[in-house]
């Protein structure tokens, strides 16, 4: 078998040496036949002359590099796209994704399985990233229609038919958690202790997590639109409980005074509800629109190897 090793890289110049001969040594104790395929996703630092260097002078190193920065979704796609084994393991150059674990997952792809899926503890983790990490998987495991797992990312390695259901699936708004889980098939779950970033820093800002959790919810259902409908009729049969105790209430007292409390009230909450039930059709709509749009997932610049 070929063994792929699919690498997106952002602005990772002090760790690629480092990750490169790590995994180098491992794949070639084992005696495995194998690529190991660098993805530049636009990175402004030494990274791309680093991996050219890499690829110059070891012949199972090859890259792809991006004319601007689209993402590490978009990178993955292109890794997969290029690759050429019969097996493809997804990983960080960071070293967050140990490659002492690659002879584990290969065996577990010799087993038969199509995902061999290593899973991260949270050992060593503040209790505040933790607990809000674990509050977002139940929370959004109430809204997507696939399952997803606390501590389960991209590093995994699939088979050849899994890593073909990823890639015929186009759509712009990519969201490779719930699209590794959609797709089904045979699954084993190595676990592995978390570890700390040695060298360089997250891109993963508080920003960028926000918005990978709501992508993650709008995705793969349409159950916030339903809320939404519920909420309206919630709303709606509030409103007409209201009248009728009103009615009956200027019935029995007479008129009086409207309250300054209750018209201020009932239009800051009923505005609030609008405009969420907007943000959450308009999420829809402008993934819609990019969706129509069929741009490309990604614009090589540079590369030492060609689609097959």
């Amino acid at each position: 078998m070929k063994l792929s090793i699919i690498v997106p890289c952002y602005e990772e110049e002090k760790v690629l040496k480092k990750f490169y001969n790590i995994t180098t040594e491992i794949l070639t104790q084992n005696n495995y036949n194998y690529e190991i395929i660098f993805v530049n996703d636009g990175s402004k630092d030494n990274t791309k002359n680093i991996i050219k260097d890499l690829s110059s002078n070891d012949k199972k190193v090859k890259f792809a590099s991006f004319s601007r920065n689209f993402g590490k979704e978009a990178a993955m796609l292109a890794g997969l796209t290029f690759a050429s084994g019969d097996a493809y393991i997804i990983m960080d150059a960071d070293l967050q994704h140990p490659p002492s674990l690659i002879p584990e997952m290969v065996k577990g792809y010799k087993e038969g399985f199509d995902q061999v899926i290593a899973r991260r503890t949270r050992k060593g983790e503040s209790v505040s990233r933790s607990s809000v990490s674990k509050l977002y998987y139940r929370l959004i495991n109430k809204f997507v229609d696939v399952e997803l797992t606390d501590g389960i990312g991209d590093f995994r390695l699939l088979s050849k038919r899994a890593a073909n259901a990823i890639v015929k699936m186009q759509e712009y708004n990519r969201f490779s958690k719930g699209l590794f889980s959609w797709i089904g098939f045979e699954e084993k779950v190595i676990e592995y202790d978390n570890i700390i970033r040695g060298e360089g820093e997250s891109k993963w800002t508080f920003s960028k997590l926000l918005s990978y959790g709501i992508d993650g919810i709008i995705s793969f259902n349409n159950k916030p639109l339903r809320v939404t409908i519920y909420l309206g009729f919630f709303v709606t049969l509030l409103a007409v409980l209201y009248v009728i105790f009103s009615f009956f209430q200027k019935v029995i007292y007479g008129i009086d005074v409207p309250g300054y409390f209750t018209t201020i009230s009932s239009v800051l909450i009923l505005g609030g509800i609008q405009l969420i039930s907007l943000g959450v059709i308009g999420e829809y709509i402008g993934r819609i629109y990019y969706e129509t749009k069929r741009r490309p997932h990604f614009i090589i610049e540079d590369q030492s190897i060609e689609r097959e």
